[in-house]
């Protein structure tokens, strides 16, 4: 059974999360991929205010499609999370805790996330359609010129997510594939 959570996600909240774990997200969560996420950083590294509160935020690695009369956003699958490894670190020191995306993560992100207490979630890819169903309201935040990659604000309900790795550094991808390779020999 799927453990619901309302957001936001504190660093206590996913420091009890454990890898594997099925999950329902409700509450607020923000759309960034990689050329947001260096706009971002780059803040950080300036000392100036960033355009969303980043302390216990989780950010889906997403680049919507438009929306369609009627929907709150187009379809939203995830993006492949490495292309924010590079700044994730920095996102997760001053607060971030939870980031939504498909694919494996660098040691430099997975050190960060025990280090400060946060989790990646993982979302199933090609299933954009589907999981924008779960997007009651998008608000566009930041950088609009960034187009599908602009920072929106998501107000989700039910979105469904797997802790792939969690504050402790286990990891999914790794145990999941040791666990199957161990039942079929």
């Amino acid at each position: 059974m799927a453990k619901k959570i309302q957001l936001p996600l504190t660093h206590e909240m996913a420091r009890e999360l454990r890898s594997g774990e099925s999950c329902l997200l409700s509450g607020v969560i923000y759309t960034a991929r990689d050329a947001a996420h260096k706009r971002l950083c780059e803040l950080v590294a300036q000392g100036k205010e960033l355009p969303i509160d980043i302390q216990d935020a989780t950010i889906y690695f997403v680049g919507p499609t438009p929306a369609k009369p009627g929907q709150a956003i187009g379809s939203a699958g995830p993006t492949t999370s490495y292309r924010m490894d590079a700044y994730s670190p920095t996102l997760i020191s001053i607060g971030q805790t939870g980031m939504i995306g498909k694919g494996k993560r660098s040691d430099e992100v997975v050190d960060a996330m025990k280090q400060y207490g946060a989790v990646y979630f993982g979302a199933i890819g090609g299933c954009g359609a589907l999981l924008s169903k779960c997007i009651k309201k998008a608000e566009l935040v930041a950088y609009e010129d960034l187009g599908a990659e602009a920072i929106r604000r998501l107000e989700v309900e039910d979105f469904p997510v797997v802790v792939i790795i969690d504050s402790e550094g286990n990891n999914l991808y790794e145990t999941g594939r040791k666990e199957y390779l161990e039942s079929i020999q």
